[in-house]
């Protein structure tokens, strides 16, 4: 099966990136289906997509992902909503619930339940756009309308509906997550998954989370792609990345994508990357990195060798790839490959 190809602008360092409408107009121009823009605790991931969109004409606008501690679910659905229409139905909204040193430390928002307040937050996130009756939840993290009886009320909350009307009710909505049951989730309520990591040699390790998704489901994987004649320079930059993610993005006992890699395989290999980093000793991290492991998740080496290695991807449950930045040339070359 062809893959779409998406743009992954990624989040902002501590500056914008420059030319991101002259890059997202070059993936236009070549194909690509959509750019998407992410968020930590820096830069948001509406707005860069509210300038593009403005320069574009096709390409969709995506967000992967947008964090569900940074707003209401309401506020999410205002956004959602606005920039379909200012960009004529070309919004996909992707979804996360971060982890809790950003959402406890950045938003000062509880960690807890992450699971069902996913449910609930989609939930209230598909009746606005909806609009079909207004808008009530009963649900434990986010009542509407707020309790007259609860701290703080003034009880004069009622249910309202959005006074736009939404372009498209059905906006795609895609989950970020890692664990089963986070997977599970999005193949129930979502109309696809954003996985962190993931390897086509290793299908079983989200076979059954996976297992009863619809047949239109999407599956689009943000790739580390990195085309050179140097396997071995190109495997390093993409250990330093996935070192940085198992290593330094989480706390020491409770870090998603450490667990995760554990069930890829690399459980001792994993903890050895994160207490390396944790010691400040970010090079020794990256290279403790498994080069099967980084080989697996990513794109590496010069484009033959890619064009092999792309067939896998192809034979996968993974519908599509986001890739980073690259120079133009390198654009051309990854989107002859993906697209053909």
């Amino acid at each position: 099966m062809k893959l779409k190809l998406g743009l992954a602008l990624g989040q902002w360092g501590t500056r914008p990136p420059k030319d991101i409408v002259r890059v997202a107009k070059r993936a236009e121009e070549l194909g690509y289906w959509a750019v998407f823009s992410a968020e930590a605790y820096g830069s948001d991931a509406f707005t860069p997509l509210a300038w593009i969109g403005s320069h574009t004409k096709k390409i969709r606008l995506g967000t992967a992902v947008v964090q569900l501690s940074a707003r209401t679910p309401a506020s999410t659905a205002m956004h959602a909503l606005t920039l379909d229409h200012l960009s004529q139905g070309r919004m996909l909204l992707g979804l996360g619930v971060s982890g809790p040193q950003v959402v406890e430390g950045w938003y000062g928002q509880p960690f807890s339940k992450p699971l069902s307040r996913t449910r609930e937050y989609i939930e209230i996130i598909r009746k606005v756009l909806a609009r079909n009756e207004p808008m009530t939840n009963s649900g434990q993290h986010y009542p509407i309308p707020y309790p007259a009886d609860a701290k703080g009320s003034w009880g004069l909350g009622k249910p309202l509906k959005s006074i736009t009307h939404p372009l498209r009710s059905d906006v795609p909505i895609y989950l970020g997550a890692e664990g089963p049951k986070n997977v599970a989730l999005s193949t129930e309520i979502c109309d696809g998954w954003l996985p962190l990591y993931y390897s086509p040699w290793r299908e079983h390790v989200y076979a059954d989370a996976i297992v009863n998704r619809k047949d239109s489901f999407e599956i689009l994987y943000p790739m580390i792609v990195h085309l050179t004649d140097d396997l071995e320079k190109g495997l390093l930059h993409a250990k330093s990345i996935i070192a940085l993610y198992i290593g330094g993005m989480g706390a020491r006992d409770r870090n998603f994508h450490n667990e995760l890699i554990g069930r890829f395989g690399f459980e001792a290999e994993a903890k050895l990357v994160q207490d390396l980093y944790l010691e400040g000793k970010k090079g020794a991290a990256a290279m403790a990195v498994p080069d099967e492991l980084a080989d697996e998740v990513s794109l590496v080496g010069p484009i033959e060798r890619i064009k092999d290695r792309i067939q896998k991807w192809e034979e996968s449950a993974v519908t599509g790839l986001l890739i980073g930045p690259q120079s133009a040339e390198n654009m051309n070359k990854i989107a002859e490959v993906v697209l053909g």
